[in-house]
Order: C-alpha cells, then sequence, then structure tokens
C-alpha cells in the first residue's frame, strides 16, 4: 500500500523528511479495524513527531493523527462496526499514522462519520474535537460555575484548529461567555463566526483587555498556544479559584503565582486515553459520536479552511511547513491517493 514515511528527524524544507513509500497492508487484530483512508487533516502534533521521534534505523514511521474513510475488515473483537461503516477517528500516537491508503484504530476510539459531511469536512474534526470536548468537559468542567463569577472562558489562539472547535463547544452549555483571541483580521472574522462573543487580540497584552470587557475576570482559560508568553497575564486576569488548562509544550511552567487565587491547572492530552489504555478508552469514541450528532443536527460545523491537495508526501510536506509558519486557521485537509 502507498503512504507517505520518514527516517529521520528532519526539517520540512529536506526532500527526506516525508517520502513517498510502499509498505505492507497491515491485518486487524483485536478491536481493530482496517480502514481505507479517504481523507486525512494535518495537526501540529504531525509535526512534532516528526521532529521528536526518529524511528529505529532501517524503519519507516509513518505519521498523522487524523482521518475519514470506510472500514474494509474488523478485527474478531469488533462490536461497533461492520466492513462498508463510513468512519472518522484521531487514531493512537503509540501507531502508525493515517498517512497511509490503510490503516488500523481501535474501534473504542472511532466514531462514524457524519453523514453531512464529505470526507474530507469530516477529516478535519477528530483530534480538535476530541481535544477540545476532554478540556472543556473533562479537564476544566465548565459546566461546574465558579461561585459568584459570571461563567466566561477565555480561549487563546482560538482560529486554529483545537480553538475552532472549543469555541463552538463552550457556547453549548448556552451560558457560558466565549473570550477568543486572534492577531489579524480574518482570524477575528472566523472566530467570530463561530460564536465567540468577543475577541481580544493576542499579539498585545491579555490582562489589560479583559478587564476593559464587561464579563469580569473570567473563570476559566485555555491556552492552546504560547502559554509561556501569555503566563503572567492569565495569572492577572484569571478569576479567583478559577481553572486553568493547556495543551501546548512550554519549556517550564511555575504554577506557584495561581496559589494565592488558589487556580487549578489542568493538562489535556487526547492521545492519554488511548497510550494507557484506560478504563474510559471508550469514551472517545462516544465524544466522536456525539459531535456526529452535533454536527448533523447544525449545532456544530467542520473546521477545514482548504483541501490542500492529494496525500503524498509533497503535499504533506507544504502543509507540515504551514502549520510549523504558526498562521494556520481552522484545519488543513489531504484527501486521496494519486491515481
Amino acid at each position: 500500500m502507498r503512504a507517505v514515511g520518514y527516517q529521520k528527524s528532519l526539517p520540512i524544507t529536506d526532500e527526506q523528511s516525508l517520502v513517498d513509500i510502499e509498505l505492507p497492508r497491515p491485518e486487524p487484530a483485536g478491536h481493530d479495524l482496517l480502514v481505507e483512508v479517504k481523507a486525512v487533516s494535518v495537526n501540529p502534533v504531525d509535526t512534532k513527531v516528526r521532529m521528536r521521534a526518529e524511528p529505529k534505523p532501517g524503519e519507516w514511521k509513518v505519521p498523522g493523527w487524523d482521518a475519514s474513510g470506510v472500514v474494509t475488515a474488523t478485527g474478531p473483537d469488533v462490536r461497533r462496526f461492520k466492513v462498508g461503516d463510513a468512519v472518522y477517528y484521531a487514531g493512537a500516537i503509540t501507531r502508525q499514522g493515517t498517512n497511509a491508503e490503510y490503516h488500523l484504530v481501535d474501534e473504542r476510539i472511532t466514531g462514524h462519520k457524519p453523514e453531512t459531511l464529505n470526507w474530507a469536512q469530516a477529516a478535519a474534526l477528530p483530534l480538535t474535537a476530541i481535544t477540545a470536548w476532554e478540556m472543556l468537559f473533562d479537564r476544566l468542567d465548565i459546566t461546574r460555575a465558579v461561585p459568584g463569577i459570571t461563567p466566561a472562558i477565555l480561549i487563546i489562539g482560538a482560529a486554529g484548529g483545537v480553538g475552532s472547535m472549543a469555541t463552538q463547544l463552550a457556547r453549548r452549555p448556552g451560558n457560558i461567555i466565549v473570550i477568543g483571541t486572534a492577531s489579524r483580521p480574518e482570524t477575528k472574522a472566523w472566530i467570530e463566526d463561530l460564536g465567540a462573543t468577543h475577541v481580544i487580540d493576542h499579539s498585545q497584552p491579555l490582562a489589560p483587555q479583559v478587564e476593559a470587557l464587561p464579563t469580569g475576570a473570567p473563570p476559566f482559560v485555555f491556552s492552546i498556544t504560547q502559554t509561556d508568553r501569555h503566563f503572567d497575564d492569565v495569572v492577572k486576569l484569571i478569576a479567583p479559584q478559577g481553572r486553568f488548562g493547556l495543551i501546548d509544550d512550554p519549556s517550564s511552567l511555575n504554577v506557584m503565582p495561581f496559589k494565592a487565587k488558589s487556580v487549578s491547572t489542568h493538562w489535556e492530552s487526547m492521545f492519554t486515553r488511548s497510550s494507557f489504555h484506560t478504563a474510559d478508552m471508550g469514551r472517545q469514541g462516544e465524544i466522536l459520536e456525539e459531535v456526529s450528532n452535533l454536527i448533523d443536527a447544525g449545532v456544530l460545523k467542520t473546521t477545514l479552511t482548504k483541501v490542500l491537495g492529494p496525500i503524498n508526501a509533497a503535499t504533506l510536506r507544504k502543509a507540515h511547513a504551514f502549520l510549523e509558519s504558526g498562521t494556520a486557521r481552522g484545519k488543513i485537509v489531504l484527501e486521496g491517493f494519486d491515481t
């Protein structure tokens, strides 16, 4: 089968950073689904893995952690899916990625593709939807109010893939004020269209901008990017007894300044459940089913902004380079293989 992989961690400008290769088609076992991949999206984790996870000499590492496709075979323990089902999922970071014609994924972290979306639109959703859902409702628990504080959440980096989903999902409880950050006219317009109540500029200090809003100090802050840069402002602007969550990789994080306000800190990695096979691993499949229903009901919409081209090394290198530029809005998707 055709796939895209690498053997050495190289800058994306190097043609060997991602290469077109041929690999054997995998065989499903246990709870595995063998999926014929129709479309994939590209996430920051793809670029991080490419640069940090070098395979053993002579082996190939296939990146990619988002896909939509068709089930072509199932393992003996599969109960939720059958051959021919259209699915979407983000997979597990401990296994080979989705940049391949055929891919194995555990049924417990897989959902039925939204019926109202095409392959590309569906592939844009899984990783960001799960990450946003787990942060908002499992980690920050935004449905549990902080006493005496107006329900509001500040989403730092709201125009990217995770931020685009978090902005939509945070509005679902109905009483949450969403404050998103963006720095360009097109990204500001994007998150306003997704439902942000207020938009502030993350190229400027955040605390004074939040203080100028009529909402008061937000009890929840979700930092998606550049936590190092904005942390001092977060300490100032977050409400006492608030909850702070982050998903990026600051070189260090000293949370001691939160002590006076009794602010709790929450990390989110959507790969935790699948990497450690937690008892609630199947919750990710349930989340994807819920997202699919919300999409088909018109409550949520895809965050796809661009189909870059077919699934091959040249197009993936362009996608990785664009993500590494830090200017992405929504999600980039690749669809189909060259015929």
